[in-house]
């Protein structure tokens, strides 16, 4: 298979509103992260961390500019693999336990990672065999309702249970933009993972439907619009009868 350097691992895009989507092409679609970087007054956000098998804060200066808070959407290996590199951790207290303590199956990394999930491999030492998460014990614990203030702009946490425990969305009621973790993107949702649950899912598709979005970053896939989020909540709750 190809081998990438990892100054190339990276790609960069705006995103409009001062943020900047940036991901692992080299990964396939389905199994790649977005990473969010949100410029801030006094202090910068990013939400997740990618998987970890290249250097973010080393090969993407823009995370390592300024003071930050890495957020983690939820604390699946795709998510959180470069977070041990970042001071300020957050997370929600449903998932500060496997962000400290991450194992191969409690980050979902056995049975998902193997080389078929790469276009192309990283040109470092790596092996999808022996991949593991590190840890990265949280400095801040989240719960529904905080707020996560970098001076100029204010996201608040809303707790969206369903695709795992402590799965969380930011909201930014000032610009009506909503990151959204891995509970709902513009793709095939996972709704079956070892710590799911199916009803958790739809109260946090209902609460999510509520808000008036103009546009939404998810945690897979490219962002859509608050009228697209409409329509794949709706069209998913009548597919399960709601």
């Amino acid at each position: 298979m190809t081998r990438i350097a990892p100054k190339n691992w990276y790609r960069q895009r705006s995103a409009g509103d001062g943020i900047t989507w940036i991901d692992e092409p080299y990964i396939q679609e389905f199994y790649r992260c977005n990473i969010w970087h949100v410029r801030g007054r006094d202090r910068d956000l990013m939400v997740d961390s990618g998987m970890g098998v290249v250097s973010l804060r080393q090969w993407v200066p823009l995370v390592s500019e300024r003071p930050l808070d890495a957020v983690a959407s939820h604390t699946h290996f795709d998510h959180i693999g470069c977070h041990h590199e970042f001071p300020c951790r957050l997370c929600h207290s449903a998932e500060a336990e496997i962000l400290a303590d991450p194992t191969r199956v409690n980050t979902l990394a056995d049975p998902y990672v193997t080389d078929e999930i790469f276009d192309a491999l990283p040109d470092v030492p790596y092996s999808s065999t022996t991949y593991a998460v590190k840890s990265a014990p949280a400095t801040r614990i989240l719960e529904d309702g905080d707020m996560i203030d970098l001076g100029d702009r204010v996201f608040e946490v809303i707790h969206t249970p369903g695709h795992s425990p402590g799965g969380i969305a930011l909201w930014e009621a000032a610009t009506s933009v909503l990151i959204s973790g891995d509970l709902v993107y513009d793709g095939p949702l996972i709704e079956d993972t070892y710590h799911a649950n199916a009803e958790a899912y739809v109260r946090s598709m209902q609460r999510l439907a509520r808000l008036p979005v103009r546009v939404v970053h998810g945690g897979h896939f490219p962002s859509f619009s608050g009228a697209r989020l409409t329509e794949i909540i709706t069209n998913w709750l009548k597919e399960k009868g709601l």
